[in-house]
């Protein structure tokens, strides 16, 4: 492993990865398939994100991004439903990265127990190459474009009809809180993912999340048969976005990195960008004792659903669902983490911070002052804005 080698830590620090870097020679190997990519030269970047190994590799053509997955984490099944996406939004014009085909016309390369995808490197800068997700946009500016982008991306998913992903890990799906009964719906969710099942503490932990999450499940119940489905990225933070430049008033040119995509719907989207953009949870992981400490960027959350809705209005029951949303759409990718830490990764440690420190943690913060402040302001927004729209009426 390189001994330079960092990914991104449960605290925010930067730690040795689970997964070793990227050698030239496996690429190589790789990339042999993929003859019109020209030879591999050189890693030029070792990305920081835990959850894969994953680099831009430059060759004697254009440089070309390079993901490596463990089998466990990604099969070739699994890494199809992302790139029968990615298809489809390509072909409607959205800034999206091309997966590229081998000479064969695979898009998956299995190589000993590991799954490959190669991407083209999008136009543009990647201005927030080491962000962290939950920490902040820079600017205004920076916010509103991310919410334009995603906007655009939702208009172009609108015919994909693919149905949801099968049970993987690290997926942000929609189920739990989607049903009439969450209790039941835990249930199964927790029964098609033997590490959670036979865990005794992620029982008592779900079993405490869905407690303290309940009055947000009836608060956005009314509301789910008016939340269309949609294909989601379920991702949008500001380092899965390349930029025009390096200036404040940089605008979003390319959204990447649809790993945790899913059918879930618009709101569900637009509530994970909030909680990975506005809320500063790593201040929540580093001090538990002081929730009300948390830093909550309202004045990007504005940014961010301006320039959301200047694409894409919602309607009034999708923005009144957006306040629930976001007090529960952490639920299943925090039990996502949890059983990718058991099953995969089998670290007891970090499985804990995801099934309690997150699961539960979150879901105990929207109930504190802070949470319950940026939960009014959302509820306040969709109210201002719905009385506009019947006054126009």
């Amino acid at each position: 492993m390189s001994a330079t080698a960092k990914a991104h830590g449960m605290d925010g620090t930067l730690v040795p990865p689970d997964w070793p870097p990227l050698t030239l020679d496996e690429v190589r190997a790789l990339l042999g398939q993929f003859p019109a990519l020209g030879e591999p030269t050189c890693i030029l970047t070792e990305s920081p994100r835990p959850f894969s190994a994953a680099g831009v590799v430059a060759t004697t053509k254009d440089p070309v991004f390079v993901k490596r997955h463990h089998q466990s984490v990604r099969d070739r099944e699994g890494l199809l439903e992302e790139h029968r996406f990615l298809g489809h939004l390509l072909a409607q014009g959205a800034p999206v990265p091309r997966v590229f085909a081998s000479a064969s016309g695979e898009t998956a390369i299995a190589l000993g127990d590991s799954n490959y995808e190669v991407h083209e490197t999008p136009a543009g800068v990647d201005l927030y190459e080491d962000g962290i997700s939950w920490t902040p946009f820079r600017t205004l500016a920076h916010s509103h474009s991310a919410g334009q982008a995603l906007a655009r991306l939702h208009l172009a998913a609108r015919d994909f009809a693919a149905p949801p992903r099968k049970p993987r890990p690290l997926v942000a799906s929609f189920t739990i809180f989607a049903a009439r009964d969450p209790i039941a719906a835990m249930a199964r969710y927790l029964g098609l993912r033997p590490s959670l099942a036979r865990h005794a503490a992620v029982r008592v932990c779900a079993a405490q999340a869905l407690d303290l999450l309940t009055p947000f499940h009836a608060e956005l119940a009314p509301l789910l048969p008016a939340l269309a489905p949609l294909w989601t990225h379920n991702d949008l933070h500001a380092s899965n976005l390349f930029w025009s430049d390096r200036t404040p008033d940089a605008r979003a040119t390319a959204i990447i990195d649809f790993g945790l995509a899913d059918r879930t719907n618009a709101v569900h989207d637009l509530a994970h960008a909030i909680e990975r953009n506005i809320v500063e949870w790593l201040t929540l992981v580093n001090d538990p004792a002081h929730p009300d400490d948390v830093p909550v960027h309202f004045d990007h959350l504005e940014a961010f659903l301006d320039g959301y809705e200047s694409i894409r209005p919602l309607a009034p029951q999708e923005a009144a669902a957006l306040a629930p949303m976001t007090a529960l759409c952490h639920a299943e990718f925090a039990l996502s983490e949890a059983d990718y830490f058991l099953g995969v990764l089998h670290d007891e440690e970090k499985a804990v911070a995801a099934y309690d420190g997150w699961l539960v943690g979150h879901a105990q913060w929207f109930l504190n002052d802070a949470g319950r402040e940026l939960l009014d302001a959302l509820r306040h927004r969709a109210k201002a804005r719905n009385s506009r729209g019947a006054t126009l009426q």
